[in-house]
């Protein structure tokens, strides 16, 4: 498990990058965008202006937390993969010292160079001496280990594609509640009046959708790329340790 503060640190990094970044560009397309047209009267903002401008203070935390979505999803990419996991030049190096016996330098190779693979194979080398099903039993502990946290990792971006909508809808709320406290006060209200406050708490909801529907797309490819990746890197340990299954 020490694995995950370094984990969450990379993550904060990354975000924190991402938003310092991103968020000026945020805040020039938020500025007032009408320009006048040839006859003096002003042209509609873009949608794009037009979106950030009525976002609001929920709207603006739904775009934040995109960046952090992006942030995660960009760092996924490069972590997450087989050739992370199990880098295939460990793998030579690991089935060359077991063809010639050389468990403890294999075992000082694991200890080097920690990833998924070498993590597992080390556990096995750890319990080298005692029975296969001592070796096994350690072999599938540590891979339970690894999969639990590299499913925590990405869990991340499940909680983000739940928690986008939730936000959306908590704004269209409040959004509705302005409004019709609007109609309280007023005896006679004008739709102008109100059109605003609905604008702005249906933008919310836009909002959430639109960072929900891609990161739960990623969510599910990454979740995907680790059971596919502790697959195959289980089939190479197995691989490696059935030697021992023949000596018992």
């Amino acid at each position: 498990m020490k694995i995950l503060p370094s984990f969450a640190r990379g993550r904060l990094a990354l975000a924190s990058l991402f938003v310092l970044g991103f968020l000026p560009s945020l805040a020039a397309a938020a500025a007032p965008l009408q320009e006048e047209g040839g006859d003096g009267e002003a042209k509609a903002p873009s949608l794009l202006s037009d979106i950030i401008g009525n976002a609001g203070v929920i709207g603006w935390l739904i775009i934040i937390l995109s960046v952090v979505a992006l942030a995660l999803i960009i760092e996924h990419f490069m972590s997450v993969k087989r050739e992370k996991l199990a880098p295939p030049h460990l793998i030579d190096e690991l089935e060359a010292l077991f063809d010639e016996e050389k468990f403890q330098d294999a075992m000082e190779v694991c200890e080097a160079e920690p990833t998924y693979l070498t993590n597992v194979v080390g556990a096995g080398l750890s319990k080298l001496g005692h029975s296969f099903e001592t070796m096994t039993s350690a072999i599938d502990e540590r891979a339970n280990e690894e999969d639990i946290q590299l499913n925590a990792k990405v869990g991340w971006l499940s909680v983000i594609a739940a928690v986008a909508p939730m936000m959306g809808l908590l704004g269209t709320v409040n959004g509705m509640v302005m409004a019709f406290g609007e109609i309280a006060l007023k005896p006679t209200v004008k739709p102008n009046d109100l059109a605003a406050g609905i604008k702005g708490a249906l933008i919310t909801t836009l909002l959430g959708l639109i960072v929900a529907i891609p990161v739960t797309t990623a969510y599910v490819f990454f979740k995907n790329r680790v059971t596919m990746a502790s697959i195959e890197i289980g089939a190479i340990v197995e691989e490696l340790f059935e030697r021992f299954r023949t000596k018992a």
